[in-house]
C-alpha cells in the first residue's frame, strides 16, 4: 500500500520511516527537508523540565514519547551508520536569584508531587557538576532523565534511512526506498467517481494519487485547499529566536571538551533561557517565544537571550556567535497537537500543531500515525494509545481544563 507524507520536518520524516518499516511504499513531498521549525529546534527531550502549569493532558504524551526514543533511534542505527546527536547528559534547572528561586521551587514542588524525578542540588554539588556556572546562582535542581538529540542530525539520519537499501534480516517487512519529491502541495482531495485513493495537487499543477495520505505540513496546513479547508484547525505561528555559539579553544583546560556538561534550563529575572551543549563545543541558546507580526529575528529577544545566557554561564561572552535562526512553530490553543483521521476521508491522517514539543513528541506521533494508516486502521492500539489520540483529536473540544493549584 502506498502512503504519501506531506511535510518533511522531524515529525514527518520519522513518521515516514515508521511507515516504511511496516511495509508501505512511501513518498515524501515537501518544498524542503527539515528547514522549518525543526531546523531551529534545540532538540531537548525534556518532559519534566519543559512541563508548565495547566498541562495535565500534555505531560503524559511527552513522557510516553520520551520513553520510546531509545528504541526508535535503535531502528535508525540498524538501518544506517549516521549520528542523531543523542546525548544522555541530563538537565539542570537553575534559578538566578531569590525571586526566581521561589518561582522555580513552586513548579518543582508540583513536579515532585506528580512523581517526577527532580532532586535539589546543594551549592557545592552544583559547583562540582558545572564549575563554569556563575557563582551567584541561587539554586539548582537535577533532572537526570531529560536528555537531547540534534534535530538537524536526526533529520539527516532519517532521510538516509528512508532511502537506504535495508537488510532483509533486520527489516523483513520493510517497504522499498522512499521517494522524496521537492514540491509544495496546494490541494488534497478524496477521489470520487468510483476511483479509490486520495488526489494531491502540486504547486506546478501536477496531480498525484496515492492510497493514503499523512498530512504533516506544520503551519502550511492552512495553505492547502480541499480536505484541510473542510477540517479547519486552530493553528497560529509562535516565533522563536535561537542562537548557536561555539566554545573557543582558549576557554578550555587541557582535556576539557566543553565548558558545560548538562543541558541547563534557567529562570533569569522571570525569563526562561536554555543552554544545550553540543558535541564539538557547540552551544544552543534559546527560549524566546513571540506571537507578533515579525517573521524575522527580533533584536530585543536576541539581546535578552545573550544577557540571560551570560548571567548563567559567563563564558558565553567569550564564545563565537555562529548563527541566529528564527522560525515559526505551529501552536494550538491548548498546546496539544492535532493527530487523527480526517473525518471527510478516513484514508487521510492529520498530524500537526506540535509547537515547542515537536522533536520530543516525534516518535509517539510517528507510531500512532503509522498505526492509523495500517491495514487494520489502528485496531491493535492499546487503551492508553486511544486515550492519547482522543486528547489529540483534530475535532476535539478546545475548552481548556480548569487549572488547580496543584495541576500541571
Amino acid at each position: 500500500m502506498g502512503v504519501t507524507v506531506v511535510g518533511a520536518g522531524v515529525v514527518g520524516l520519522l513518521s515516514a520511516w515508521d511507515l516504511r518499516r511496516q511495509g508501505h511504499r512511501v513518498t515524501v513531498i515537501a518544498p524542503d527537508i527539515a528547514q522549518g521549525a525543526s531546523y531551529a529546534a534545540a532538540g531537548m527531550l525534556a518532559p519534566i523540565s519543559e512541563v508548565q502549569y495547566g498541562q495535565d493532558r500534555l505531560y503524559p504524551l511527552m513522557t510516553a514519547s520520551r520513553a520510546e526514543y531509545p528504541a526508535f533511534l535503535a531502528t535508525l542505527a540498524a538501518a544506517v551508520d549516521a549520528p542523531t546527536g543523542w546525548r544522555e547528559n541530563g538537565t539542570i534547572l537553575l534559578a538566578a536569584d531569590r525571586s526566581d528561586r521561589d518561582a522555580v521551587a513552586r513548579l518543582v514542588a508540583v513536579q515532585q508531587a506528580h512523581g517526577m524525578e527532580v532532586e535539589p542540588l546543594t551549592s557545592s554539588a552544583l559547583r562540582r557538576r558545572e564549575p563554569g556556572l556563575a557563582p551567584g546562582i541561587s539554586k539548582g535542581w537535577d533532572v537526570p532523565s531529560d536528555h537531547q538529540v540534534d534535530p538537524r542530525l536526526l533529520a539527516d539520519c532519517a532521510v538516509q534511512a528512508l532511502q537506504a537499501p535495508l537488510d532483509a534480516a533486520r527489516f523483513p517487512d520493510a517497504g522499498p526506498p522512499a521517494d522524496l519529491i521537492q514540491a509544495r502541495v496546494t490541494a488534497v482531495h478524496a477521489d470520487g467517481a468510483g476511483r479509490t485513493g486520495v488526489r494531491l495537487t502540486l504547486d506546478d499543477g501536477t496531480e498525484l494519487t496515492d492510497d493514503k495520505i499523512l498530512l504533516v505540513p506544520g503551519l502550511g496546513y492552512t495553505d492547502i485547499a480541499g480536505l484541510p479547508e473542510q477540517t479547519p484547525l486552530d493553528l497560529r505561528p509562535v516565533h522563536g529566536d535561537v542562537l548557536r555559539l561555539k566554545v573557543r579553544s582558549g576557554q578550555l583546560l587541557p582535556g576539557e571538551q566543553h565548558i558545560l556538561g548538562a543541558t541547563v534550563r534557567a529562570t533569569v529575572a522571570g525569563r526562561s533561557v536554555y543552554l544545550v551543549p553540543r558535541a564539538g563545543g557547540g552551544l544552543v541558546v534559546g527560549a524566546s517565544s513571540r506571537e507578533d507580526s515579525l517573521p524575522g529575528t527580533h533584536a530585543g529577544s536576541v539581546q535578552e537571550l545573550l544577557d540571560d545566557a551570560v548571567a548563567v554561564l559567563p563564558g558565553v561572552k567569550e564564545m563565537e556567535l555562529v548563527e541566529i535562526t528564527t522560525r515559526a512553530r505551529p501552536g494550538t490553543p491548548d498546546d496539544i497537537p492535532y493527530l487523527g483521521r480526517c473525518e471527510q476521508a478516513p484514508d487521510v491522517v492529520i498530524s500537526t500543531g506540535y509547537s515547542r514539543h515537536g522533536i520530543l513528541l516525534a516518535p509517539l506521533a510517528a507510531r500512532l500515525a503509522a498505526a492509523l494508516l495500517s491495514d487494520d486502521g489502528g485496531a491493535a492500539l492499546s487503551e492508553e494509545d486511544r486515550r492519547m489520540l482522543a486528547h489529540m483529536s483534530p475535532t476535539r473540544s478546545l475548552t481548556a481544563p480548569q487549572m488547580t493549584p496543584t495541576g500541571l
